[in-house]
């Protein structure tokens, strides 16, 4: 008992320390405050950018990330993950920008963020269950991809001074960390790459380049729009589809969190808490959005954070940073945040999946959904319809594979009749294996009909009838068998199976 107690101390304070245990430790406190100041200084440029892609005001995606991060700080359910304005959400609401006007874009947000609460109460989180891990890796490999390429515009046609830059903060954030943890590398590769940019005057791109800073708080907004079911029927289907994306991906990014740090997360309390931030950041006038993975990845793999504070300080950082601090933001080199997301990509990235040993140990259908999951992402810029994708196909290939585990074998034999009775002829067919419709659509034809004696016996006993499909097909059987006068005889059906097949015998039509 007494060696237990520290070793459950470490644990606490490694893996997933409370709110109070951080704000009581001088050590975990920093390391949260600075993971948090290193996820602002990477959000800012991003928010920028998403606020260029929906084609609002830089200050909405700003304003949207600072609401967002502070909100799911308190009511979501994956304790440092990082909530923000995202790609995946301005292409999906971009549309209502460009063809109705900003207050119909706000009123898209907040509904939204009701239907994500909706979701939530209906249990959408439970489908997560159904995502099989070659569509996380799948979707943890595009989402790096995806990362790279939004680094690709900084790096082509600009000065040559950049990429030394981008080799010196990717070296000082790998290098780093062996001499020194308390300090995050990244944060320190911006700092050292601004202040050199500065003291020797080169002319590189920077922060300010990406778009105008706000300089004043966020305020109300409410959006001017009739209630009517016109509204409704612009809106709705752009922000269920926002609200479908935006769930996605936050509860596939929590659980790789979980994944990293050992520990479980509540994700119903994600999925409404996600709703939660969008409301708000709708009525600060915001552009909405979801989990970050990059700034995630930042925050939880790089920064070491663990806890809620981290995610709260980033989006106060964000906002002092932008508000306060605008001048200094705008003088960071673009650089310096490329180094921090080209090492985000690289810690992303399952280069174990990839490895010519896995991929030979792998099932080449795994290999597959994982590929096709990347390509879809990759392809469409949308991480909700290459998962969506990546399920199908997998389902497909599961059923596929499932279908060939079931056989049929036939003998036939000489049963002994009453006494006094002859011995007759009988066909004996033993099933094994899962009936359901992809197995059992070619069960009909794995019988000799014509040529079975008058007696059929069909042994179920090592198989088990999942749907209506399978009830269809042994009435089937069964009509056929009696065409010819001869009769069947079904033996060995578990509990569930006789169930079902006296709920729909001879209810189904036809005879399959």
């Amino acid at each position: 008992m007494a060696t237990t107690a520290p070793t459950n101390e470490r644990a606490r304070y490694r893996d997933n320390p409370s709110v109070v245990t951080v704000l009581r430790s001088p050590r975990l406190l920093t390391r949260e405050a600075l993971a948090g100041l290193v996820v602002a200084l990477a959000l800012i440029p991003e928010a920028i950018s998403f606020s260029i892609i929906a084609g609002v005001d830089p200050r909405v995606g700003l304003f949207s990330s600072f609401v967002m991060a502070v909100t799911i700080a308190f009511v979501g359910g994956r304790p440092a993950m990082i909530s923000a304005a995202t790609g995946a959400v301005a292409l999906v609401i971009a549309p209502i920008m460009r063809d109705h006007g900003f207050d119909y874009f706000i009123a898209t947000v907040l509904l939204a963020g009701v239907l994500q609460i909706v979701l939530a109460v209906l249990g959408v989180a439970r489908l997560m269950r159904f995502i099989p891990r070659s569509v996380m890796v799948g979707f943890v490999n595009a989402l790096a991809i995806l990362v790279l390429i939004a680094q690709l515009p900084h790096l082509f046609g600009v000065p040559w001074l950049v990429y030394p830059l981008v080799v010196v903060g990717v070296a000082v954030i790998v290098l780093l960390p062996r001499l020194q943890k308390v300090v995050p590398s990244p944060l320190i590769a911006v700092v050292l790459l601004t202040g050199a940019v500065l003291v020797f005057g080169w002319s590189v791109p920077n922060v300010g380049d990406q778009g105008e800073l706000p300089r004043a708080l966020p305020e109300l907004f409410i959006p001017q729009v009739p209630l009517t079911l016109e509204t409704l029927g612009i809106i709705g289907p752009t922000a269920f589809a926002m609200a479908l994306v935006g769930l996605m991906e936050s509860l596939l990014t929590a659980k790789l969190v979980d994944d990293i740090t050992d520990t479980r997360s509540n994700k119903t309390r994600e999925s409404w808490g996600q709703g939660v931030a969008n409301l708000l950041s709708g009525v600060f006038g915001g552009m909405g959005g979801c989990a970050v993975i990059g700034q995630t990845m930042i925050n939880v793999k790089v920064s070491g954070a663990r806890s809620r504070v981290s995610t709260f300080l980033a989006g106060v950082f964000v906002l002092l940073l932008v508000v306060v601090l605008g001048d200094v933001v705008a003088l960071i080199p673009m650089a310096a945040l490329v180094a921090v997301m080209i090492m985000v990509v690289i810690s992303t990235f399952d280069w174990h999946s990839i490895r010519p040993s896995t991929l030979r140990r792998m099932p080449v259908s795994e290999t597959l959904v994982m590929v096709v999951t990347v390509v879809v992402v990759v392809i469409t810029h949308n991480l909700a319809i290459g998962v969506i994708v990546g399920v199908l196909v997998a389902m497909v290939l599961f059923a596929r594979r499932v279908a060939h585990f079931q056989s049929v074998t036939r003998t036939v034999t000489d049963a002994s009749g009453d006494a006094g009775a002859p011995a007759r002829a009988e066909a004996h067919y033993v099933v094994e294996g899962e009936l359901f419709f992809a197995s059992s659509n070619d069960l009909t034809t794995q019988f000799s009909y014509v040529h079975d004696p008058d007696h059929v016996v069909i042994d179920l006993s090592r198989s088990h009838i999942w749907d209506a499909s399978t009830v269809a097909a042994l009435d089937a059987i069964e009509t056929k068998y009696e065409r010819l006068g001869k009769t069947v005889e079904l033996r060995g059906l578990n509990a569930a199976s006789v169930s079902m097949r006296d709920r729909m015998t001879g209810q189904l039509g036809g005879e399959g």
